[in-house]
């Protein structure tokens, strides 16, 4: 495992564990205090050990100085930021240790900075035909194991949290935030589409899922052994990059139309184009926990108040405070609806039994699905990629000859 991946997943499991200990839960960090150093110990890797001491001191030293993030007591608006920045910020440095090892495998040398292996999440096609095979001959891939792990990882966030995945961690989501903000600042209009045209535009998504989905399913079972041993699935990562790095003018179209519709609306990206914002829409309507609004404590039923405080915080334009329970699949939970209720007790998300999922107990269920599963994997052999660098460096001299 990679010093970024490293580093970036202990800070990530000590302050969960933390949180836990703050919520009153001392049993649950008990045990996810012992996962955690158990796996780091199976690992059989000192500087992984070394890491998890110096989170320890760093979450400390934290909590001494910043009690309001220590134990994720600030405004749920300001920690939802807080943590979509660590993971923008972590997903950067990724990329920068990435571009490194391509660049020093591309120059013939053997890269003196260790690939991360994270930077598969974004094989989503890989991680479905990994999964597939796993399922289908228990075979599992050698190349890019951690493809499969993050795509479960992100499906298994939608089965526990709804699209939290995409409100509280997503980096392009955040980037969109960060281009409608900018947008808004020269055109201060909303300009949202007309009600006929919104519909088929968020059908796109569904499409381009459908299409992926195709690919994987269409691939016969007996086939797939020879496409994992292939040139072409050694390298699904530099091809990859390939592509965004020297797009062709078909892909800088669609680029232009992606950020255009990141400016044009908030959340344009995650509402019409984003794939996995479509599957994490479907696997949404799975989780226990919906916001739910509490007509007994609503100023609109108890004070006859108009009260849409809540409608007007989604960035999803969805209209809270008309309905009882959310269960729309653009809902991303993230929580603005619930910042914004003046009543507390109005509004939560919560189980249809009345479990409350507080803004911590949220940030707890993401942190911990998002770095434990990957961890487990790592000491279990099922994250680093086997493909050696003398292989890459012979293929990635004619990646653009190399095909399926």
């Amino acid at each position: 495992m990679s010093t970024i991946e490293s580093i970036t997943l202990m800070l990530a499991l000590v302050y969960s564990t933390s949180l836990l200990y703050w919520s009153g839960k001392k049993w649950g960090a008990l045990v996810s205090g012992t996962l955690l150093v158990g796996a780091t110990l199976a690992s059989f890797f000192w500087p992984l050990l070394l890491i998890l001491l110096v989170s320890v001191l760093v979450v400390t030293a934290v909590g001494q100085y910043r009690p309001a993030f220590a134990t994720a007591e600030a405004r749920p608006n300001t920690i939802r930021e807080f943590s979509q920045h660590f993971f923008a910020l972590s997903m950067l440095l990724v990329g920068v240790q990435y571009a490194i090892n391509a660049g020093l495998l591309y120059a013939g040398e053997t890269p003196w900075l260790m690939r991360p292996d994270v930077g598969d999440a974004f094989l989503p096609i890989a991680g479905g035909i990994e999964l597939k095979a796993i399922l289908t001959l228990g075979l599992w891939d050698q190349n890019h194991p951690a493809a499969v792990v993050m795509l479960c990882v992100v499906l298994l966030t939608g089965v526990l949290c709804k699209r939290a995945f995409c409100g509280w961690a997503c980096p392009l989501g955040l980037a969109g935030e960060y281009l409608y903000k900018l947008r808004k600042r020269v055109i201060k209009a909303e300009l949202l589409p007309p009600a006929w045209l919104d519909w088929p535009l968020r059908m796109l998504k569904y499409l381009l899922l459908i299409a992926l989905f195709a690919l994987v399913i269409s691939m016969p079972s007996n086939s797939i052994p020879h496409y994992l041993s292939g040139n072409y699935h050694k390298v699904a990562d530099l091809k990859m990059a390939a592509f965004f790095l020297m797009p062709s003018m078909v892909a800088l179209i669609c680029f232009g139309v992606i950020f255009a519709l990141a400016a044009w609306r908030r959340q344009g990206f995650c509402r019409y184009i984003c794939p996995y914002g479509a599957l994490l829409g479907l696997v949404s309507f799975l989780s226990p926990f919906k916001i739910r609004r509490d007509s007994q404590h609503c100023l609109i039923e108890t004070k006859g108040m108009k009260c849409d405080k809540c409608t007007r915080a989604c960035p999803a334009n969805i209209s809270v405070h008309t309905q009882k329970d959310i269960r729309s699949d653009e809902c991303q939970a993230c929580m603005r609806c619930v910042s914004a209720c003046p009543k507390k007790e109005a509004l939560q998300l919560s189980t249809r039994n009345g479990i409350n999922l507080s803004t911590r107990g949220l940030l707890i269920i993401l942190l911990t699905v998002m770095f434990m599963v990957p961890l487990f994997a790592y000491v279990g052999g099922y994250w680093h990629s086997q493909t050696p660098d003398n292989i890459k460096m012979e293929l990635i001299q004619k990646l653009d000859r190399i095909g399926h």
